[in-house]
């Protein structure tokens, strides 16, 4: 088939490598200049796979999209031609003293969806509280916090080296950089070069495919920290009465801090407020991050739908996916497994 795709996101980097790899012959138009350029959400995000924990805000969709994505990413990854880090350690949320109510209360809500799920589902997903003791033993740089409860099977991958491999591993795709879709109908692509025609077209342009959709940005900033000598191997969720920040390790002795969520469709550097709150909490976590240098702050828009839960439409000769909102790593290949099945030429 001779398959056209709107965006070169996380989404259209893993349908493009999927895709060129079955056989089809692949274009993929994206408004920006070259494959490095960061303008999808993918590239600034911490790269979290943690099912459990996002129910806080997530469905029961998103908790079986992201189990089964966790259990792809590894198929994914051994396919591609360079090495993405990728772990799979479980994760942690931590709360300081004083912090117990807030803190019992996101807790209380993800058991209570945990019970809910059908038990087939929930498989051995779930949490357990941790004893000092036994926090101190699996993450001795966390010495701020007084309460923890450890996740086991949630994980982590680097989403910057994933976004470059995959683009990279798309054997025989022909990139069209520089060329912004306008429109997306079954068949084809409206670009400002013309309007080619396909067998079949995938939109995945997130808050570019407005206003076919009714999609916003939600700003996101984030920080990188390269913090020689702290030890953390898992991601970590501080929870917080005023927000959430985590913390997730990274090859290099980097450790990514973020989690603002901001309804604003800004795109201008990290503000100030988030530059205090967020590597203040970071700091009260880690306290060894004292010494860490900042090297390297962004920010960008997450695509979310009103309910701010992913869509996935499929017809003859058009499937569109959106909405990923704050989970585009955690369930984008199995949203992708899913589109491919239902692939309608």
């Amino acid at each position: 088939m001779k398959i056209g795709i709107a965006g070169a996101g996380l989404l259209g980097r893993l349908l493009a490598f999927q895709l060129g790899r079955a056989g089809h012959e692949v274009h993929v138009f994206d408004p920006a200049a070259h494959a490095e350029a960061r303008g999808a959400a993918g590239w600034t995000a911490a790269g979290m796979l943690s099912p459990v924990a996002e129910l806080e805000c997530a469905d029961e969709g998103v908790f079986a999209l992201g189990v089964r994505s966790i259990a792809l990413w590894p198929e994914l990854l051994g396919q591609l031609q360079v090495p993405v880090e990728f772990r799979r350690e479980g994760s942690l949320l931590v709360a300081h003293r004083g912090d117990e109510g807030a803190a019992r209360r996101v807790v209380e809500v993800l058991e209570e969806k945990m019970g809910a799920l059908d038990s087939r589902l929930r498989g051995n997903e779930g949490m357990r509280r941790l004893e000092p003791q036994e926090l101190r033993e699996l993450e001795p740089a966390i010495r701020g916090p007084a309460h923890a409860w450890l996740i086991p099977g949630e994980g982590r991958i680097h989403p910057v080296q994933a976004m470059q491999a995959l683009a990279a591993a798309a054997s025989g795709v022909q990139w069209h950089w520089g060329r912004a879709v306008d429109a997306v109908h079954p068949g084809e692509l409206h670009t400002s070069g013309g309007t080619p025609r396909f067998d079949h077209v995938f939109d995945v342009r997130g808050t570019g495919a407005r206003p076919q959709l009714a999609v916003r940005g939600v700003r996101g900033e984030i920080f990188w920290l390269h913090a020689p000598g702290v030890d953390l191997r898992r991601p970590v969720r501080l929870l917080h009465p005023r927000h959430r920040v985590y913390l997730v390790p990274r090859e290099g002795e980097l450790v990514v801090v973020g989690a603002s969520e901001i309804e604003s469709e800004d795109r201008s550097p990290v503000s100030l407020r988030s530059t205090v709150e967020l590597l203040a909490a970071a700091h009260s976590v880690l306290p060894e991050l004292a010494e860490a240098r900042i090297v390297h702050s962004e920010s960008n828009l997450r695509p979310a739908l009103p309910d701010n839960l992913p869509l996935l439409q499929s017809q003859r000769g058009l499937t569109r996916i959106n909405g990923l909102f704050r989970h585009g790593w955690l369930i984008a290949p199995a949203l992708v497994e899913q589109a491919l099945q239902e692939l309608k030429p």
